[in-house]
């Protein structure tokens, strides 16, 4: 892997536009095929996957998402540091354009303002990465690590305001 990029931007509706660019050799990297019609599933950070963990300013509630290469996705809403996890009901999805090439994985996801926290006054973002080596190597990539091992849901890991 040579580099890893994220960035954001605000959406006319009030929702997000994230946008990864993963530059590293295909051929070393686990990449799950892409499934035809491709929805919601769980357990993709297992594997390699983008992830975007969104909160309110001042709330100690938080949305997780989930992207995989497979096209599949998934959105957990917890009530506090991994407390209180459900799997919120949706009247939307995420729209996802992934593309592949021989040294770059790249995503661009735009999230509704439907599928993100209430905004009160901006959001706190921690974007992350699992990355998944052929040999089932497996790296945390994340804006900021505060402890010691990844935690991607750490109120420390919200190091992006907007």
């Amino acid at each position: 892997m040579r580099a890893l990029a994220a960035s954001l931007q605000r959406t006319a509706d009030g929702g997000l536009r994230l946008c990864y660019r993963l530059e590293a050799e295909a051929a070393h990297l686990r990449l799950p095929a892409p499934v035809a019609g491709a929805g919601r599933a769980d357990e993709l950070w297992r594997h390699t996957c983008f992830e975007a963990f969104v909160a309110g300013s001042g709330s100690r509630g938080y949305r997780e998402f989930n992207f995989s290469p497979s096209g599949e996705w998934a959105v957990y809403a917890f009530t506090a540091y991994r407390a209180g996890m459900n799997s919120p009901d949706l009247a939307c999805a995420p729209a996802l354009r992934w593309q592949r090439a021989a040294d770059q994985l790249s995503l661009t996801a735009t999230l509704p303002a439907a599928m993100l926290p209430a905004d009160t006054g901006g959001l706190r973002l921690a974007l992350a990465a699992v990355i998944e080596e052929q040999s089932g190597t497996i790296s945390h990539w994340a804006l900021k690590h505060p402890a010691k091992q990844p935690d991607f849901h750490h109120p420390g890991s919200f190091a992006l305001e907007i």
